[in-house]
């Protein structure tokens, strides 16, 4: 098959769904697919355009073997929404007017949501491309924008509301990442038949334990420290303050070291926090290359995964789990429902009330008392992830959804 990823996310960039759906292109790739990525000049999460993509229109290149079309971005570090929404709108539309050029026929167009303004590109260029329209679902919108409260707009709301169900209508199969999000579109009244779980996986010889780095450890001045990290985005919906919470509670425990990996439009009001509070236990590192990452979390004695209390993540499987997971690093998470039952399920981890800064604290003391704890604990989430979100056995999943759509 031809296959085109529409996304406006895309490495070099680093993130969840930069490192999904090229994960999942390359797998494809492998199966002997054609695959090809149209996105946007990288400029996430810092808002600037990277330094060879600046000042232009389109670039074609290749990265892995899989070709990537590029079209132009507004990108802004202004965090307000109406900045926001022309960031997304400006490569809704390039993507369509400028990257529909260098596009051939496809078979299947799988657009990536959020933003959730793709959804018409995907739609336009399908038609255009006499292709299937595969829509997935990796966020809600806007309904996860009205909760966290950076959506009030009524009409804004109702417009992309309207967009939403008309993508779902249109689509010749709507994937989901969650079992959260595949329930809530089938509540809907939308067709079941058409509506597949797609979960987030990792590549197990990619992340494991065996990329742990002592000299690395010693580089980070955590060499013989309980370093405990997190590692991702550092946005509103993780709610990292408790973190920082509970790094203040285990001040006196000087060998447990915090360490934040990543960037975000909270981390200065983090940092910010941790001046204010005057804490030596916590590190803040800049954003990682993909490369480089199996290397930091296996180098880790344990991590922390968080969201906000709100109904809303109760359907959230972090992707940076599962990457924890192969690594054998034990998991507090900081998260109810899918997330919170696969860590149980998983006996790969310490469960803990979203936003509860005491209970993550004495989840980090028992971790660090008990090395035996950490290492049983480690194994079982190895093992867990390598029988249930081994990649290539979830690109198998989504290519026999494409193949019974031809």
């Amino acid at each position: 098959m031809k296959i085109l990823f529409l996304t406006q996310y895309c490495p070099p960039e680093v993130g969840a769904p930069q490192n999904r759906i090229f994960e999942f292109a390359k797998q494809l790739k492998k199966f002997n697919h054609e695959v090809t990525i149209l996105t946007a000049m990288p400029n996430y999460p810092k808002g600037e355009i990277f330094e060879g993509y600046r000042d232009k229109k389109v670039v074609l290149e290749e990265i892995d073997g899989i070709k990537i079309v590029r079209t132009s971005i507004y990108a802004t570090k202004d965090k307000s929404f109406t900045k926001r929404l022309r960031n997304y709108l400006s490569f809704t539309f390039s993507s369509v007017l400028t990257g529909s050029k260098y596009i051939d026929k496809q078979d299947a167009i799988i657009t990536e949501s959020p933003p959730l303004f793709l959804g018409w590109s995907g739609y336009i260029l399908a038609k255009r491309k006499k292709a299937k329209f595969i829509f997935n679902i990796s966020d809600l919108w806007p309904e996860s924008a009205v909760k966290l409260g950076v959506l009030h707009n009524k009409l804004l709301i109702s417009l992309s509301t309207w967009l939403e169900e008309f993508c779902y209508k249109k689509a010749h199969a709507v994937t989901g990442q969650t079992k959260g999000i595949v329930d809530n579109i089938v509540n809907r009244g939308f067709d079941k038949n058409k509506v597949h779980l797609i979960t987030n996986g990792v590549d197990t010889e990619f992340f494991k334990r065996e990329n742990r780095d002592e000299e690395f450890r010693k580089e980070l001045g955590v060499d013989g420290k309980f370093a405990i990290c997190y590692a991702g985005i550092h946005g509103i919906a993780q709610g990292l303050e408790v973190i920082i919470e509970a790094a203040d509670i285990l001040r006196e425990h000087k060998d447990i070291q915090f360490l934040f990996f990543g960037d975000g439009p909270e981390k200065q009001k983090l940092i910010d926090m941790v001046k204010e509070k005057g804490l030596n236990n916590v590190t803040f590192m800049p954003v990682q290359s993909k490369p480089k990452m199996p290397r930091i979390v296996a180098s880790m004695d344990a991590t922390i995964i968080p969201l906000k209390k709100l109904d809303l993540f109760k359907g959230a499987l972090p992707s940076k789990m599962f990457e924890s997971l192969a690594s054998e690093l034990p998991i507090v998470l900081a998260v109810e429902g899918e997330a919170e039952k696969l860590i149980n399920d998983a006996q790969a981890g310490i469960t803990v009330e979203p936003e509860n800064s005491k209970e993550i604290a004495e989840a980090v003391l028992k971790l660090y008392k008990d090395p035996e704890l950490r290492t049983k604990l480690g194994q079982n989430g190895r093992k867990y992830v390598m029988e249930h979100y081994a990649r290539e056995a979830i690109a198998r999943k989504l290519e026999k959804i494409l193949l019974n759509l031809k």
